[in-house]
């Protein structure tokens, strides 16, 4: 079953209940709404006074350029072909700014301006043509405080390339395009020194603040503002990363930009002759090894809670860069599990998912897991959905997306209703909670028993699953569990048993690089890897098994990447159901073969 939309992902605990609480939340839209536009006019009100603010004349020093960019996507822009925010817009003769704008994300992209690093990476006279153009034609349009560019993260993300890329920007230039170059620098500084506390905690807050440190560090007479952004930028590491090294959203690609940033303003700092505060420098310390325990055997990030693999080497870029050295993580790593054994990586979400404004992004994936063997991703999440639209937004937020057990048309965790005027999602407003964890480590295995209660006020049912990876990493046991393990549950399930039995699927979703067969007569699934390796699913019980349609929700795409997924289709008989299944590797891949090539790289494949 591919994942529909909208009715998967709110499965309800309770219609009344949600009713209930979509009234009262209708006065707080309204007064959501009304925030949101007095934010805007205040962004726009400063950066319209900014305009009067003190002129720089050049730079102290320029940090050296630490952003990675994409060849081939530096090639799209060359050749006129503008994907952003899973939108693609052909105008090979069109400027960039008189695109039409098909959604706000189209629009963010293009005046964070994360594109530089794409042109730069090209390097050429036509890829450095476009860049100028472009950058000097948002100078002259939207330079005098005009425009949707002007909050606090998007002009932080702005600074970082227009400083990074300086040389690339001004070389050819004649004085009068460089002046304005450095008054728009010294505009947006002054425009951040003031609206850097309007970006929302966390990510947003820390690219605007380390967009303030790159420019105060770098421009001539912007020192005044590194002092008081260094102290707050240490004050949002204390408050917005966590002990363990992890932040709110759960969300792994997020807290690797979040890393990043960290790294790149403690080197600028660093290259100034100062030194990054301990806040600063303990938070970076603590990111880096809950962002290795997040990593899968290919070098990829897990895929949960709105996040992709992350760009292709950036992960790796920024471990080294941060100078910390390698170190286990014991127990969870921001709410996952990590098994490893051999060349296999497991990745299970084994914690609950965000809450209150951190959640809205957050899956209903609880105990939902993936597994990469070496280079090649073989068990996965579908992945986030925003980059093709609202009703791909929340199907890929669904229990169903994700490779876990899930009762029919339910979510382990509820969605909010969407909102009317902004499109969007609502927060999770009932969320699966684990009420039973335990983490195993023998000389001959990995294992990990954890439960979860999303089903108890609905069915009366608790999921429990037990994997166990060997510490060769060639075979993954698995067995869930749905039940009712209380004399409280064994009432809710009999007076939902009333209208027929409870019916539920455990899925496994492929990546579509996954060659899947059904094979044996029907009791298992022989999965061929690019790279050459096979390996088998097997299943016991009473379970239907299936090859259904999937889809693979990769950033960067026109549209869905077709897929696979295996579905075990049962249902509740008494009071619980058991499934135990197996997935072993049958062949390594031939010592003749060396996996090298990924076919992830072409961003704009269809």
């Amino acid at each position: 079953m591919v994942p529909r939309g909208p009715e998967q992902a709110t499965g309800s605990n309770g219609t009344d209940r949600r009713m209930a609480k979509t009234r009262g939340t209708e006065s707080g839209r309204h007064a959501g709404d009304w925030a949101r536009r007095r934010l805007r006019w205040a962004n726009r009100w400063q950066a319209r006074r900014s305009t009067l603010a003190r002129v720089s004349t050049g730079f102290v020093s320029q940090p050296e350029p630490r952003t990675i960019g994409s060849f081939a996507r530096g090639r799209q822009l060359v050749a006129g072909n503008f994907l952003f925010a899973g939108f693609l817009i052909q105008g090979p003769d069109v400027a960039i700014w008189d695109l039409p704008m098909p959604d706000p994300g189209f629009e963010e992209a293009l005046h964070g301006f994360a594109w530089l690093d794409d042109l730069a990476a090209v390097g050429d006279g036509p890829a450095r043509t476009r860049a100028q153009v472009w950058t000097f034609g948002w100078i002259s349009r939207y330079g005098r405080g005009r425009g949707p560019g002007w909050t606090p993260d998007l002009a932080g993300r702005r600074l970082i390339r227009w400083i990074n890329h300086a040389l690339f920007l001004l070389a050819g230039q004649q004085r009068p395009a460089a002046a304005g170059y450095f008054r728009s620098l010294a505009q947006q500084t002054d425009f951040l020194a003031h609206r850097w506390e309007a970006a929302p905690p966390g990510l947003p807050r820390i690219e605007a603040l380390t967009g303030l440190i790159y420019a105060g560090l770098s421009l001539t007479g912007m020192e005044a503002h590194v002092a008081p952004a260094v102290a707050a930028l240490a004050q949002e590491c204390e408050s917005q990363i966590g002990m363990e090294g992890g932040i709110a959203s759960r969300n792994p690609e997020e807290l690797l930009e979040v890393f990043t940033l960290l790294t790149w303003a403690a080197q600028a700092l660093a290259e100034a002759g100062r030194m990054a505060p301990e806040a600063h420098r303990a938070a970076v310390e603590r990111i880096a090894p809950t962002l290795r325990a997040l990593r899968h055997a290919d070098g990829g990030l897990a895929r949960f809670h709105g996040g992709g693999r992350g760009l292709e080497g950036r992960l790796d870029h920024a471990l080294a860069a941060s100078g910390v050295r390698a170190a286990h993580h014991e127990g969870l790593a921001m709410g996952f599990a990590r098994l490893a054994g051999g060349r296999t990586s497991v990745i299970v979400d084994a914690a609950a998912p965000p809450m209150g404004a951190a959640s809205v992004n957050g899956h209903a994936s609880t105990l939902a897991f993936e597994l990469t063997s070496g280079r090649r991703p073989l068990i996965v999440s579908c992945g986030s959905g925003a980059p093709f639209g609202p009703e791909w937004r929340r199907a890929g937020r669904a229990t169903p997306s994700h490779s876990t057990l899930a009762i029919e048309g339910y979510s382990s965790s509820r969605l909010g209703p969407v909102s009317r005027r902004a499109g969007r999602d609502e927060p999770l407003v009932e969320r699966a909670q684990v009420i039973h964890l335990r983490l195993t480590d023998t000389p001959d295995a990995h294992g990990l028993l954890a439960g979860h209660d999303g089903y108890a006020v609905s069915h009366g049912l608790t999921h429990m699953r037990a994997l166990t990876l060997s510490a060769d990493g060639r075979i993954l046991l698995g067995e869930d569990t749905l039940g009712a393990l209380t004399a409280a549950e064994e009432r809710r399930l009999a007076v939902i048993g009333r209208a027929g039995p409870v019916r539920y699927a455990l899925r496994f979703h492929l990546h579509p690089d996954v060659d899947a067969e059904i094979d044996l007569g029907g009791s298992a699934v022989s999965l061929a890897l690019k790279s050459g390796e096979i390996w088998v699913f097997r299943h016991e019980g009473g379970a239907v098994l299936t090859l259904d349609p999937s889809v693979y929700l990769e950033k960067g795409r026109l549209k869905p990447r077709a897929a696979r997924q295996i579905v075990l289709s049962a249902r509740v008989e008494g009071t619980a159901s058991q499934i135990r299944w197996t997935l072993s590797k049958a062949q390594d891949t031939p010592l003749a073969i060396r996996d090298l090539e990924r076919d992830e790289s072409a961003p704009a494949e269809t």
